[in-house]
C-alpha cells in the first residue's frame, strides 16, 4: 500500500482468559524513514506479559516478506507492554510489522499492511 500507515489487530491463537488484545502498527516518516512497533494488552494484571516485534520487507513483485529487524519486550506484574523503534531503512521496499503478543500463557499474532518507502 501507499498509505502513510497500517495498523493490524491479532487474531487468537489459543483460547484462554489472560490476554485482551494486542495490534502491530508501522508508519512511513519519510524517504528512509520507519517506525514500527506493537503492544499487548491483558485483561487483568499478569505475571508475564509480552511483544515481540518484527520488521519484514519485500520489493514489489516479492512472492514473501523477508525478516529485517527484531526485538522483544517483557514485564512482570503488569496489564499491558508496548515497544516501538524508529528505523532508518534502505528506500525502495515494503516494509510491515508483526508481532507476537503474550500474557502468561495465551498467546496471538497480528500484521500490518505493507507500506512503501521512498529512496531518501
Amino acid at each position: 500500500t501507499h498509505d502513510d500507515e497500517s495498523v493490524g489487530y491479532d487474531t487468537k491463537i489459543t483460547r484462554g482468559v489472560d490476554l485482551l488484545t494486542g495490534y502491530s502498527k508501522c508508519v512511513r516518516v519519510g524517504p528512509g524513514k520507519f517506525y514500527g512497533g506493537g503492544s499487548t494488552i491483558a485483561a487483568h494484571t499478569v505475571e508475564d506479559i509480552g511483544v515481540g516485534v518484527s520488521v519484514e520487507r519485500a520489493k514489489k513483485g516479492d512472492d514473501r516478506w523477508t525478516g529485517y529487524r527484531a526485538w522483544l519486550k517483557f514485564n512482570q506484574d503488569a496489564d499491558r507492554v508496548a515497544s516501538s523503534k524508529m528505523l532508518d531503512v534502505d528506500g525502495g521496499y515494503y516494509y510491515r510489522v508483526s508481532c507476537t503478543h503474550s500474557a502468561n500463557s495465551d498467546v496471538s499474532s497480528s500484521f500490518t499492511d505493507g507500506i512503501y518507502i521512498e529512496e531518501p
